[in-house]
C-alpha cells in the first residue's frame, strides 16, 4: 500500500499578500484642500494668513537641506549611466546626443514662453517675505566679475561643497567623482554601488518631506493671498494654464513634427496607442507606473528590442522634455513675482545648469522641486523663499509633466529606431492601424509589479533589475 500524501487543508495556505496600496493620492487630496483653505484663510484673516508664513518658510528650508545629496548623487550615477550607454555603440551615443538636444529645447522654450507670458509679473512678493539674509550663501563675500565667479565654484576642500550651500560647487565636485570613477572601470563599481545606497536613502527622505507639503502649501498659500489678494492666485492660475498649454504644444507641434518627418508616423495615431498608458500616468501623476508597458508596446509595435531595452530606461532620466519646460518657467515665475526678474545673461547661465541638473530631476515626488531650487540657488540666493509658492500648484502641474515625458521617449524610441533601421515599419503600419492588437494578457494586470517593492509612483525603488542601485528610478514628475 503507497503512502498517499495529505489532503492540504485550505485554511493551512498561507494568507494572500495583501497590495501596497499607492498612498501618493492622499497626498494629492491632502495638497488640494490645504490650497483651498490656505485661499480662505487668507481672504478672510488676511493678517493671520501673513503670520502662517514659517510654515511656508519650513518647508523650503527642508528642501534646501536636501538639495546637495541629491544633486550630488544624481549626476554621480549620471555620469555612469551615460558611460554605460555609451558604450552599446551607434544606438547609445545616438540617442545621449538626442535627449541632450531635445532637453536643451525644452528648456530653451520654457524661458521664451516665462519670459512672453511673465504670470508672475506685478505681484512683487518680496515685501511679503521674511528678512532672507539667512539664505545668502557667500558669494557676497567673493571677488567680483567672472575671475571671482569662477574661483567661487571651486570648494575649499571636496566634503565641503556638500556642506557649503554652493550648489555648483556640489555640482563641479559630482561631475570631477564622477568622471574618475568612470576612469576607474570595474574598481570604480563598489564605490558607484555605495552612491547608488546612499542615493536611495537620500530620496526616500525627499519623499518623506514632500509628505509635509500640504503643511507648506497651506502657509505659502495663505500669507501670498493674505498679503496679494486675489492676485496670487489669478497669477498662480496663469503659470498652470501656460504651463499646460506650453506642454500641449510641445508635443503635438514638436514632437509631431519629429515622429511624422523621421518616422511617417501620426502623432495623434501613436497617441492612441498609447490611450492606456496615459490613462495611467494621468491618474498617479507619474510615468514609472507605465514603464513595463511603454517597453513592451514599443517592442509590440515594431521597435527591435534592443533599441527599446537601450533608449527607453535612459531616456526616463536624461530624456525629461516636460520636466525642463517647468524649471526655466517656475524659475522665471518665481523671480518675476519677487519682484527681481532675471536677465538674459542670468537665464543663459541658468540654462546651462539645468541641462545638467535636470538630468537628477526625476526619481521621486519632489526632485523637480529641487532641482528648481537648486538652480535658483546657484544663481539667485535671494529668490530660493520664493520657491514656496510654487509648492502648492506643483502637484497640479505633475499631470503635464509626466505626460510630456513619457510621450518624449515614445517618441524618442521610434525615431531612434528608425533612425537606425531597426524599426519594421509594415509592422508599424499593422499595429497603429488596429490589425494587430496588443494583447494585454501579455502584461501583468498590476502596473507596479515591476517597480522594486511596490513604491508608490513617483517613489525610488531600492535596486535595479541588476540587483544593484540604479540611477533615480525614472517616475519623472
Amino acid at each position: 500500500m503507497t503512502n498517499q500524501p495529505a489532503a492540504r487543508d485550505p485554511r493551512d495556505a498561507p494568507p494572500p499578500v495583501k497590495k501596497k496600496r499607492d498612498r501618493t493620492h492622499f497626498l494629492y487630496i491632502a495638497v488640494i484642500a490645504a490650497v483651498v483653505l490656505g485661499i480662505v484663510v487668507g481672504l478672510v484673516f488676511p493678517d493671520a494668513g501673513v503670520a502662517l508664513k514659517p510654515l511656508g518658510t519650513g518647508f523650503v528650508a527642508l528642501i534646501k537641506m536636501i538639495i546637495a545629496p541629491v544633486i550630488f548623487c544624481t549626476i554621480v550615477l549620471g555620469v555612469g549611466s551615460v558611460a554605460k550607454a555609451a558604450t552599446v555603440g551607434k544606438v547609445g551615443g545616438l540617442a545621449l546626443l538626442y535627449f541632450i538636444v531635445m532637453s536643451t529645447f525644452a528648456l530653451a522654450i520654457g524661458l521664451v514662453v516665462g519670459n512672453i507670458v511673465q504670470p508672475g509679473a506685478g505681484l512683487d512678493l518680496a515685501n511679503a517675505h521674511f528678512d532672507q539674509s539667512s539664505l545668502a550663501t557667500g558669494h557676497e563675500e567673493s571677488e567680483g566679475g567672472l575671475v571671482g565667479f569662477v574661483l567661487g565654484i571651486i570648494p575649499t576642500t571636496l566634503f565641503s561643497a556638500l556642506t557649503s550651500g554652493q550648489i555648483l560647487q556640489t555640482l563641479l565636485v559630482a561631475l570631477l567623482v564622477g568622471f574618475a570613477l568612470q576612469a576607474m572601470g570595474e574598481a570604480g563599481q563598489p564605490v558607484l554601488k555605495a552612491v547608488g545606497y546612499m542615493q536611495a536613502v537620500v530620496f526616500r527622505l525627499l519623499s518623506m518631506i514632500m509628505w509635509l507639503a500640504p503643511i507648506g502649501a497651506f502657509g505659502a498659500i495663505a500669507a501670498v493671498v493674505g498679503a496679494t489678494g486675489l492676485k496670487a492666485v489669478f497669477s498662480l492660475l496663469g503659470l498652470m494654464v501656460a504651463f499646460y498649454i506650453t506642454c500641449i504644444l510641445f508635443i503635438v507641434v514638436v514632437l509631431g513634427l519629429i515622429l511624422k518627418l523621421v518616422s511617417g508616423v501620426n502623432i495623434f495615431t501613436l497617441m492612441k496607442y498609447l490611450a492606456r498608458e496615459y490613462l495611467l500616468i494621468f491618474s498617479t501623476s507619474s510615468s514609472e507606473a507605465a514603464l513595463p508597458r511603454l517597453i513592451a508596446k514599443m517592442e509590440h509595435l515594431g521597435v527591435s528590442k534592443p533599441v527599446v531595452g537601450i533608449v527607453v530606461p535612459t531616456g526616463y532620466s536624461f530624456n525629461l522634455d516636460g520636466t525642463a519646460i517647468y524649471l526655466t518657467m517656475g524659475a522665471l515665475f518665481v523671480a518675476d513675482a519677487m519682484g527681481k526678474p532675471l536677465q538674459i545673461g542670468e537665464q543663459i547661465a541658468l540654462l546651462v545648469f539645468m541641462i545638467i541638473a535636470s538630468k537628477g530631476a526625476a526619481g521621486v515626488t519632489g526632485a523637480g522641486i529641487a532641482t528648481l531650487a537648486a538652480g535658483l540657488q546657484s544663481h539667485r540666493p535671494d529668490l530660493l523663499d520664493g520657491v514656496d509658492l510654487i509648492v502648492g500648484i506643483d502637484r497640479f502641474m505633475s499631470e503635464a509633466r509626466a505626460l510630456t515625458n513619457f510621450s518624449g521617449n515614445a517618441v524618442a524610441t521610434l525615431v531612434l529606431g528608425t533612425w537606425v533601421k531597426e524599426v519594421d515599419k509594415a509592422r508599424v503600419q499593422r499595429v497603429l492601424s488596429g490589425a494587430e492588437p496588443f494583447d494585454e494578457t501579455t502584461l501583468a494586470v498590476d502596473p507596479h509589479a515591476s517597480v522594486t517593492q511596490s513604491a508608490p509612483a513617483g517613489e525610488v525603488g531600492a535596486t535595479s533589475t541588476t540587483g544593484t542601485p540604479s540611477t533615480p528610478p525614472p517616475a519623472a514628475h
